[in-house]
């Protein structure tokens, strides 16, 4: 009999991609994958540790899992990914619900874990993350109108808030050609919209062809039939090519959106932070990629309540977010993590205050996304259908300006039965806060 497996998958996309090819693994090594966890004879948790707030949720979950193994028939529990490959024997050490730990490097592994956790052994491995094959078969859990598409991996950026270097590796990216061929599977899968995504997307290229060829890729996977929209996340402004820029402006299966997390605006802030932008770089940016796509929307992050950041900083900011208008914005309140630079910074800002300037940044935004928004009644935008909400009876759906998972939603009628991934003309009627509401043409 086959042994069932369930899977708990926590933290970004390229985590989930991790989680998919640790799925197609199992599936050809005879597992049986189980959808509930009470059904479940070993179960994989693959956690996120990249701030404070991820480990306590990776946490919780494994704690919520033991309770299945105390007082039902679960038999193991494999952790893998960041908090493994972060915190690696502490993990059992700390944890004895944990039967077996994989490192990020170690996804090939994951047979051998389930086994042991089966058995009830104890298993542990941390291959060398750098070494380690990207593996090109997944099975995609994603709705299959979408999937990411992982170019690369790692980062040398080394921001001094940031553990992902530790956790990941030097960057290395992907050869094109075994991007573009799971691209052609994508859309064989019926995929019309592929996301972008890699620690640092912009770089991509640069240790295998000797330069930046982010366009060249973009190009290249906009030839592949099927495939309708190409969106782009984890961009970084100072690596941002005329090139680049050219092929989001022209290229008509590129949507006019780009995710570029600035993190400030304050130069000492950036300075702290071992970015490479300045203020005057950031803005050089912004104002060449509006005049370039008028269109474009610009989604961005930003970390309030870093070491050192004065009143003044933080004015400068939330100044900043009111003058630029960003399409899309979200805010951290800086995660001080051990083994980074700025853990031992002087000046650490007190909770409250990131709470507070975390609260007025937010509520700045909230402000300018609505009045975005009501400039978008009246419009009409290409929606990709995603589902119908029986208890709304309404469809909903994405435009270009939605990324999956972290941007709003249009909600709209139609005049017709749509499937889920069919492309519609939406006119924007109404709007409800993040969200918009409109009819199919």
């Amino acid at each position: 009999m086959a042994i069932k497996v369930g899977f708990v998958s926590l933290g970004c996309p390229k985590n989930l991609l991790d989680t998919e090819n640790m799925l197609h693994i199992l599936s050809e090594n005879g597992f049986e994958i189980v959808a509930e966890d009470v059904d479940a004879d070993v179960i994989i948790i693959n956690t996120c540790a990249f701030i404070e707030s991820a480990k306590q949720e990776a946490i919780d979950n494994i704690l919520d899992v033991a309770w299945l193994k105390e007082n039902h028939t679960l038999k193991g529990i494999v952790v893998t990914g960041c908090l493994a490959e972060r915190y690696r024997e502490e993990v059992l050490q700390r944890m004895p619900e944990v039967d077996c730990v994989l490192g990020t490097g170690s996804v090939a592994s994951i047979v051998d874990a389930v086994n042991a956790a089966y058995k009830g052994e104890r298993f542990s491995r941390f291959d060398d993350v750098e070494k380690a094959p990207f593996l090109n078969n997944r099975i995609v859990t994603t709705p299959e109108h979408f999937a990411y598409l992982k170019i690369a991996d790692g980062c040398d950026n080394c921001c001094t808030y940031c553990v992902i270097p530790q956790i990941r590796g030097r960057f290395r990216s992907r050869p094109m050609e075994e991007i573009v061929e799971e691209a052609r599977d994508l859309a064989a899968l019926g995929a019309k919209e592929i996301c972008l995504v890699a620690q640092d997307t912009t770089r991509y290229g640069e240790d295998l062809y000797g330069t930046y060829c982010l366009d060249s890729l973009i190009a290249s996977l906009s030839e592949v039939e099927g495939i309708e929209w190409i969106r782009l996340m984890y961009c970084y402004a100072d690596r941002l090519t005329d090139g680049l820029i050219e092929e989001i402006a022209t290229n008509p299966k590129v949507v006019k959106y780009i995710d570029l997390p600035l993190q400030h605006i304050s130069d000492s802030v950036l300075k702290r932070m071992n970015r490479r932008d300045t203020e005057s770089s950031i803005r050089a940016v912004i104002e060449k990629l509006r005049t370039k796509i008028p269109d474009i929307c610009i989604r961005t992050t930003f970390i309030t309540g870093f070491p050192g950041e004065t009143e003044e900083d933080f004015e400068k900011l939330k100044d900043f977010i009111k003058e630029t208008r960003f399409e899309r914005l979200g805010v951290f309140e800086y995660s001080r993590e051990e083994n980074t630079p700025a853990y031992d910074m002087p000046d650490q800002i007190p909770e409250k205050l990131k709470r507070k300037r975390y609260d007025a940044l937010m509520s700045e935004q909230r402000r300018i996304s609505r009045e975005n928004n009501e400039k978008c009644v009246g419009k009409t935008f290409k929606v990709l259908c995603e589902g119908y909400d029986k208890a709304a009876e309404t469809y909903y759906g994405r435009s270009y300006a939605d990324a999956p998972d972290i941007d709003g939603k249009v909600f709209f009628s139609a005049p017709r039965r749509l499937r889920d991934g069919d492309m519609v003309d939406v006119e924007i009627t109404e709007v409800l806060d993040y969200d918009l509401r409109g009819r199919a043409l």
